[in-house]
């Protein structure tokens, strides 16, 4: 039986690696227990995608711990440079730990390429130095590397919809690349969404992901931030970073059309489901100090016909 109660960032010895099923199963637990949201969607997909996509999540979850887990007190630059180089031994079909298992295997079954994993982990060396960011263009490069990849490499999995008799000359033709705009935006929409959602654990941490410059905006100081206050200026504020995580939604929609039919309903799900967040955020009146904003399991199920259907017309 594996191990649940943490994630495995330790080496092991080839034999003593789990069996492909047992390290899937592993990503199928971490993946439910840890985003509920997310696991709902990926329920949707064919078996093959979906486990290729819990052992991305878990790959990215591992590498996020390292920074934000339990033990990242001990994380250094040097940790980091070792973490890229056990991923470059993943790719090369060598796991370092049970959970590498699925991803191996997944690598042999779809097109990922490494760079979004690099950049991935360029993210979380931002987090080791950078626990502000002055302008949304920095936060953007930041949302990007830790989230925005996570739509390029799940893009890798889902698919395109092939052309209908495309023509050999046809130089726009390619089918076997990921939308990578609306894929990178559907990443930074849901880190956008889990910076709103997140600010008051943030701030426990020392850490002010809203871009100071939008601070300023709103006359909204930091140290107003971590004493928790909500007035007006700070529904304002709100309000701003909420309209702006929804334009990407906006355009990651305009993408899903390109997708593989099977991947168009759990990615329309996931990303209702998803977006909801922010309706919660506002239903709580921009209250996320003491409020941890979810979408209730009712809910949940109730966006799931409405994301079928869009899946098939639009």
């Amino acid at each position: 039986m594996l191990q649940l109660s943490r994630l495995q960032n330790y080496p092991q010895t080839a034999s003593s690696f789990v069996s492909c099923e047992e390290a899937y199963e592993y990503c199928r637990t971490i993946t439910a227990k840890y985003s509920k949201t997310f696991y709902l969607g990926t329920l949707l997909m064919p078996r093959e995608k979906r486990e290729a996509i819990w052992a991305i999540y878990v790959w990215c979850r591992r590498t996020d711990e390292l920074v934000d887990g339990p033990e990242a007190v001990n994380t250094t630059p040097e940790t980091l440079d070792n973490w890229e180089r056990d991923l470059e031994s993943v790719f090369a079909g060598q796991p370092i730990a049970n959970p590498d298992v699925a991803l191996v295997d997944s690598l042999n079954r779809f097109p990922l390429d490494i760079q979004p994993f690099r950049d991935m982990i360029a993210g979380q060396r931002m987090d080791l130095y950078r626990s502000r960011y002055e302008t949304f263009e920095d936060l953007k490069l930041y949302c990007y590397r830790v989230a925005g990849t996570v739509g390029l490499m799940s893009g890798a999995v889902m698919g395109l919809q092939a052309p209908t008799n495309p023509a050999p000359w046809d130089k726009n033709n390619q089918s076997d690349a990921v939308p990578i705009e609306e894929a990178v935006a559907l990443g930074i929409a849901n880190q956008l969404t889990n910076i709103l959602r997140d600010v008051g654990e943030d701030r426990g941490r020392g850490r002010i992901y809203l871009p100071l410059e939008d601070l300023e905006r709103f006359n909204y100081s930091e140290k107003e931030l971590f004493d928790g206050v909500i007035d007006d200026r700070w529904r304002s504020l709100m309000k701003f970073e909420i309209e702006r995580a929804r334009k990407y939604y906006d355009m990651a929609e305009s993408g899903i059309r390109s997708l593989h039919p099977d991947a168009r309903w759990p990615v329309w799900s996931a990303l209702m489901l998803y977006k909801g967040i922010l309706d919660v955020i506002e239903a709580n009146d921009y209250d996320v100090f003491n409020n941890r904003a979810y979408v209730p399991t009712l809910r949940k199920m109730r966006y799931l016909p409405v994301a079928w259907l869009r899946a098939q017309v639009l």
